[in-house]
């Protein structure tokens, strides 16, 4: 019985791209795809040559990568020949809270409201120039109120030595989060500067997990992906 594997490999959410000796593109699959939309492909087969094994054959190396909402945590590096490569990334596991979210303790919430509030409360002891921009038509969603609050002072206080602060926050279309079995739209915040202090990386990563959002600390940024519970 002949099995077409290359179907295996087109619809693994794990990008896998095969490049020439030239670094050229010959094959990717869907997941690589919409990986190019956040990084070039010059990067990554740089990254192919850089953790290619000595001979040929195939290596797999632990590793942190991140591009935009992106996060590997290994990739597998091999080749047979001299005219190709093969590069997979691996995708870092989401880290699982350590509650079970108890919905109908939490309170519904305008996190513009929210948002500007802690901001506010940021500047009272920082000068820092801070662009905000926001959609206003988020709908209001239930969420732990202090815990939250807790968190964006954790990350605001990341940012206090940069010299500027542009904080975004937007509805992500198209993607969702199921808690309790249930479908629920995600929006996303986006807080950038020139650099970030990253002492309290651990604490924030706990406070994110135990409200169900996913974090993403990157040098100059921190992006959060935050469940609209209704």
């Amino acid at each position: 019985m002949d099995i077409n594997f290359q179907a295996f490999t087109e619809w693994d959410n794990s990008p896998f791209i095969l490049f020439n000796d030239q670094g050229k593109i010959l094959y990717l699959n869907n997941a690589a795809e919409i990986l190019f939309g956040y990084v070039s492909n010059k990067e990554l087969y740089d990254i192919a040559l850089s953790y290619a094994p000595q001979s040929f054959g195939y290596k797999t190396t632990s590793l942190s990568l991140n591009y935009d909402s992106f996060v590997f945590h290994a990739i597998t590096v091999g080749y047979e020949n001299e005219e190709q490569i093969t590069l997979r990334l691996y995708n870092a596991p989401r880290i699982k809270p350590t509650r079970k979210i108890e919905t109908d303790k939490l309170i519904v919430t305008d996190i513009n409201i929210l948002l500007e509030a802690n901001i506010a409360l940021f500047r009272t002891k920082n000068t820092n120039p801070i662009k905000l921009l926001t959609d206003q038509d988020l709908p209001a969603f239930k969420i732990d109120q202090n815990t939250f609050s807790k968190l964006l002072r954790k990350i605001f206080n990341t940012f206090r030595a940069s010299d500027s602060i542009d904080i975004s926050l937007k509805l992500l279309f198209g993607e969702h989060v199921i808690i309790d079995n249930k479908k629920e739209s995600i929006a996303q915040l986006n807080i950038l500067a020139n650099g970030r202090y990253a002492d309290t990386d651990d604490e924030i990563r706990t406070l994110a997990s135990t409200s169900h959002i996913k974090c993403l600390l990157g040098e100059h940024s921190i992006k959060l992906e935050i469940p609209l519970i209704q």
